[in-house]
């Protein structure tokens, strides 16, 4: 699953005392650690659905039954003066492409979900920071220098590692694949369009709220066509994705709280070491030799431009 906006109003400062830094430090890395632990877990949900519940149908669950704890989360952190503007968008067009975005990047990573190892989805889900440097060139007008475009062709060479391992494996089946790459790219785009958002002053509380609120009325369109009446069991997992997601929304959010994003960002990498974990456990899902080498030639370009990023920020 794709990594969320932090749903918080303004974040305080850290505090001055050093053991008090180091506890909100240490509490903000296990934090975003939970958050990838229980993304995970809505991920196995969603597979564990086994393709029986229509792709559209289940983000339509997945956001309706996560409205409830973010309203809740939102009022909690947004000061009382300012409640009753909570939906108001400064960025109506920005909003609707990130609602559909968000969406498109949403179906890549279920569909992914359902036909391939968790562990993969999640790592080529980690593409979307590449995808992002590619596009932030003509979508934004931002430089980015030779170091930067050399870690995502490495990074881009060990995708190709895992979909095509040459002679010592099979490939990886296309269609699925190409979905949640296709999502990952529309994560891409969502990150564009809400960073356009911030520049116009739209509050992180706002962009998510309405991004809930959003899938959930073009998810029921959208799956009203073939819509697929869930048992009782399928309804516990659908309510389990929905829910969990929040959880892993409160998570992040009180990592970003209470940490800099340049000290725990490297920590939602976390997330294939669980995914790998849930998929050999529950399914028997061991990646193959060329995967490994695959995610860990991600991982490295992924780490770097992150690094690098730090860098300039520091010397702008």
């Amino acid at each position: 699953m794709s990594r969320p906006i932090p749903l918080v109003h303004a974040p305080p400062a850290l505090p001055d005392d050093r053991a008090a830094q180091l506890a909100a430090r240490r509490r903000a890395i296990l934090c975003v650690m939970g958050a990838a632990l229980t993304f995970a877990l809505a991920a196995v949900a969603v597979k564990l659905l086994g393709g029986a519940i229509p792709v559209m149908q289940v983000i339509l669950f997945r956001n309706l039954f996560a409205i409830p704890p973010l309203v809740l989360l939102a009022l909690a952190t947004v000061p009382p003066a300012e409640r009753r503007g909570l939906l108001a968008t400064r960025s109506p067009g920005w909003t609707l492409l990130r609602i559909l975005f968000g969406l498109g990047g949403m179906f890549g990573s279920f569909y992914g979900y359902v036909h391939l190892p968790l562990a993969t989805v999640t790592a080529l889900g980690f593409t979307m920071p590449l995808f992002l440097t590619a596009l932030s060139v003509p979508l934004l007008g931002e430089k980015v220098g030779w170091r930067r475009c050399s870690a995502v062709l490495v990074g881009f060479g060990g995708v190709l590692l895992m979909l095509r391992p040459g002679f010592s494996g099979e490939a990886l089946p296309a269609l699925p694949a190409a979905a949640v790459l296709g999502g990952a790219v529309a994560w891409a785009l969502a990150m564009i369009s809400i960073r356009r958002m911030g520049e116009l002053g739209e509050s992180g509380t706002t962009i998510v709220l309405w991004f809930a609120i959003g899938g959930t009325l073009v998810g029921a369109v959208a799956a009203l066509p073939g819509w697929v009446w869930p048992t009782p069991e399928q309804w516990a997992l659908l309510a389990a994705v929905g829910l969990i997601s929040a959880v892993a929304q409160l998570l992040m959010t009180a990592a970003y709280r209470s940490g800099e994003t340049t000290l725990i960002a490297p920590f939602e990498y976390s997330g294939l070491l669980w995914t790998m974990s849930l998929g050999v456990l529950i399914w028997g899902e061991l990646p193959r030799a060329w995967d490994f080498v695959g995610i860990a030639v991600l991982v490295a370009s992924g780490l770097y431009i992150w690094h690098r990023e730090v860098r300039l920020g520091l010397k702008r």
